[in-house]
């Protein structure tokens, strides 16, 4: 979802998500599939105002041997905007074949990553191994939580005068056991730590499981 240039704001509190690195599931969730939908909101509050936009996001593709995936992200009461705001996000996830913790663009430093990923209680057995190398030496696949970053490309239904910016990017923690979905988005120029928070929905699934596709 867009964010506006914002006001300084200090840090939110972050939930845990009760990392169980014991637990054993396949590396390809259910849950993390095309089309699935998910529903939720996205704390963009400031210093001035507390405010909490409310988001859905579908799969629209999803690559896991690149570790790749796409989709749609619709913010519902953005006070700028006369009707709901669609862009289109592509997906990194950190699986160390294909991408590491460090992200390495986006003006984020190694730094901002392990600043950023350390918020997710899951990323805590990871953060030594991280800090030296950005996991180079894990092994993810097994692993009950899926690490990954989203890219907002473009907005669907509105123009870029919008008032809205879609210049950083998520961090992302998905649940493989419930399908929930947490992230803070990372954007040096607006509110530091505004929080996704997202719950899968039971909607009819549809997109395309390809490297090539449309938008839908």
């Amino acid at each position: 979802m867009p964010v506006r240039v914002a006001e300084t704001s200090a840090p939110s509190q972050v939930s845990g998500e009760g990392a169980n690195p014991g637990s054993a599931l396949p590396s390809a969730c259910s849950l993390l599939s095309v089309g699935q939908a998910f529903a939720g909101t996205q704390n963009v509050s400031s210093v001035q105002k507390d405010e909490a936009w409310r988001v859905n996001v579908r799969i629209q593709g999803c690559d896991l041997e690149h570790g790749y995936l796409c989709g749609t992200m619709e913010a519902l009461n953005v006070p700028l905007a006369d009707t709901p705001v669609v862009t289109f996000w592509e997906g990194e996830i950190v699986d160390i074949k294909n991408y590491t913790f460090f992200t390495g663009k986006w003006e984020a430093t190694p730094e901002d990553d392990v600043r950023h990923w350390s918020k997710f209680q899951s990323f805590s057995p990871f953060l030594g191994q991280v800090e030296a190398d950005g996991g180079k030496s894990l092994n993810l696949s097994n692993y009950p939580y899926i690490f990954m970053r989203w890219k907002e490309q473009y907005f669907v239904n509105v123009g870029i005068d919008c008032g809205l910016t879609i210049a950083g990017f998520y961090y992302v923690c998905f649940s493989c056991s419930d399908g929930s979905i947490n992230g803070f988005y990372y954007d040096p120029n607006s509110s530091p730590f505004q929080k996704l928070e997202l719950k899968s929905t039971n909607e009819g699934r549809s997109g395309f499981s390809f490297s090539s596709y449309q938008l839908q």
